[in-house]
């Protein structure tokens, strides 16, 4: 039994699902770059079926993308459908990613610890949103000291000197959007009957 013409059919579709992937994710070729350390031109030459797919360029666009490997080639699913996405830890942070593309926005859940933390304001391109889910998050930002409870939300530009923190002693849990400068988040509601 002979399977190479569903392997070349399997290949040839590999570049278009990559270009696809990649423009729903709303990246660019740069971004990926950027991320997966393969050139742009090999990334365009992959999209374009003018080179062949390898586990070596596949593995690191798939980490990327925050995809299973079987998606980029076209495999029929199989197993566990859910997502698990594994937790950063850092310094009594604990953040869970909720979006899987590189560049535009990024969303995280965001669990941090009380105590011992110092606000040490730091700046970095970009535009951030933050809601409380539940406990008390410390914001300080430029000149403002702030402190939020569950259902409150604030905005802005990362290049104003900012920190924020758990407020008081219990945990505070938060979502966090993060955008490159330019993008911000867009909230509609609906006015108030009256």
């Amino acid at each position: 039994m002979n399977d190479e013409p569903a392997l070349d059919s399997v290949l040839d579709e590999v570049g278009p699902r990559l270009r696809r992937i990649r423009r729903d994710r709303g990246a660019t070729l740069g971004a990926l770059s950027e991320v997966t350390g393969i050139s742009v031109s090999t990334l365009s030459r992959l999209e374009s079926g003018q080179r062949k797919p390898s586990l070596e360029l596949l593995l690191p666009i798939a980490r990327a993308h925050q995809v299973p490997l079987d998606e980029l080639v076209g495999a029929p699913p199989v197993g566990d459908p859910r997502v698990r996405a594994k937790p950063i830890v850092r310094h009594g942070r604990t953040m869970l990613p909720l979006t899987r593309q590189p560049g535009g926005l990024q969303a995280y859940k965001v669990v941090q610890e009380p105590g011992g933390q110092q606000p040490d304001p730091r700046t970095h391109e970009g535009y951030e949103w933050l809601y409380v889910l539940s406990g008390k998050l410390r914001l300080v930002l430029g000149e403002h000291d702030v402190v939020l409870g569950a259902g409150e939300a604030a905005e802005f530009d990362t290049r104003v000197p900012h920190w924020f923190g758990a407020a008081g002693e219990e945990s505070v849990e938060f979502l966090s959007l993060f955008g490159p400068q330019g993008e911000r988040m867009h909230v509609r509601a609906r006015p108030k009957q009256g």
